[in-house]
């Protein structure tokens, strides 16, 4: 019975998130109520267990950036990337797209995807009100990049290093697994990209005229804040990719780094804290909680027994359904607490499998089922609800189903690539 009330209260609160019949906020705050008061979450563990409860490591992680994003943006380079990016592209839409969908690509497996959205968002939106076009094609283009791109490394995407610490993988190993069809997924996608969004590509000769004739270095209002703020987070990407040799979470990476630049810059703390996506950390929160409901009461621990049970031996059958049935999955339920649950009945699995070829594969399309079901819906992935939610506050708003549209394309076309990819390279 409380299995039924946690997916019953679940259910309804995603059909008002997609429907957008209510604001997402107020949905997931009073969903996560009922799940308390009906005694659907583990109490007050709701607060302190990762796997069952609000995952702290992420929603410190976004805070730190974001007070970081917040003091940079003072500096005037958010402009100046803006006005460069225009420049390059001279104006032309597609070139512009493409131009920052790899920026995006590129920065991804190494900052991970959301601190890449975080620093990429606000120069797009920059870049569109110079050019007085619409944001929201150019922004769910860099997320959906992001995704992909993530997913070439252990740090790249939260959801892999859940699977790189579970399964005993590194970070050499996810870039020989995984880069490569990552890179071939993103090429794909990129010429894809020209039909997707055909529709959004417009030119206006004057505009862009006025953006060409632009200086972008007066844009910069205070170098020597500039290069204090580069310096500070040179270090932070530093110490994301030293997290698995130094072992400091990510998270507290994120809040020093927001600290030392907040010393350096002597700018108003309470100036830079009204630059933080409240509503969007309030949102993860309601969400962590919602998806604990289900965790705690075992409806996704039933869905995967259910899965072991039908698969049987057949581990190719085993490495497909986990592409597929993660990447569907993964669309609906955020991939963070999705990954952390179903991460132990994977162990369960490969355990059983005949070889260590066999059991890497089985993680592997995991992996990747995960990764890129993160692009199916607005509220499947950390960057995508981050993304929205910067778009909001800068007066592009992206719905829910604006964004699922695109999403689900993409998430489908990685899918079946993803899926060849896994045939070929382990089990022929």
């Amino acid at each position: 019975m409380s299995a039924l009330a946690a997916l019953a209260i679940f259910l309804v609160a995603f059909f008002l998130i997609a429907t957008e019949k209510a604001d997402k906020v107020k949905v997931v705050l009073v969903a996560a109520g009922l799940m308390a008061v009906l005694g659907l979450i583990p109490g007050a563990e709701v607060f302190f267990s990762e796997h069952e409860g609000i995952d702290w490591n992420v929603i410190f992680l976004l805070l730190g950036m974001m007070i970081i994003v917040g003091v940079i943006k003072q500096t005037g380079v958010f402009d100046y990337l803006a006005i460069w990016a225009a420049k390059r592209s001279k104006g032309r839409p597609y070139r512009l797209m493409v131009m920052l969908m790899v920026i995006t690509a590129v920065a991804s497996p190494f900052l991970d995807n959301v601190t890449t959205i975080m620093l990429v968002a606000p120069v797009t939106i920059v870049v569109c009100n110079r050019l007085r076009i619409a944001a929201q094609p150019y922004l769910i283009a860099e997320v959906l990049a992001s995704n992909i791109g993530g997913a070439a490394t252990l740090i790249g995407d939260p959801p892999n290093i859940i699977i790189g610490s579970r399964a005993g993988l590194t970070f050499n190993d996810f870039l020989v697994h995984m880069a490569p069809i990552v890179v071939v997924i993103f090429a794909v996608f990129v010429l894809f990209t020209r039909v997707l969004f055909r529709d959004s590509f417009q030119y206006n000769a004057e505009h862009v005229a006025e953006v060409m004739a632009l200086q972008e270095r007066r844009a910069i209002t205070d170098p020597r804040l500039l290069a204090r703020c580069l310096v500070v987070l040179g270090a932070v990407v530093a110490g994301f990719g030293l997290h698995a040799v130094v072992h400091v979470e990510p998270s507290i990476v994120a809040l020093v780094g927001a600290g030392v630049m907040l010393l350096v810059s002597r700018a108003s703390v309470s100036e830079v804290l009204s630059e933080v996506e409240w509503p969007t950390l309030v949102f993860f929160m309601g969400l962590f909680v919602m998806v604990a409901g289900l965790v705690h009461t075992g409806v996704i621990a039933a869905i995967g027994t259910w899965a072991v049970d039908t698969l049987g031996d057949d581990y190719f059958v085993a490495a497909t359904a986990l592409l597929f049935g993660s990447s569907a999955l993964g669309a609906f339920f955020d991939n963070i607490p999705y990954v952390a649950t179903t991460a132990p009945i994977v162990e369960g699995v490969v355990a059983a499998a005949p070889d260590p070829q066999t059991g890497q594969a089985l993680w592997w399309a995991f992996a990747l089922g995960a990764d890129f079901g993160g692009n199916g819906t607005a509220v499947a992935a950390s960057a995508n609800v981050v993304a929205i939610g910067i778009a909001a506050r800068n007066g592009h708003k992206i719905s829910f189903w604006q964004f699922t549209r695109y999403g689900i394309v993409v998430t489908v076309l990685s899918t079946v690539l993803a899926w060849l990819y896994v045939w070929l390279r382990y089990f022929t």
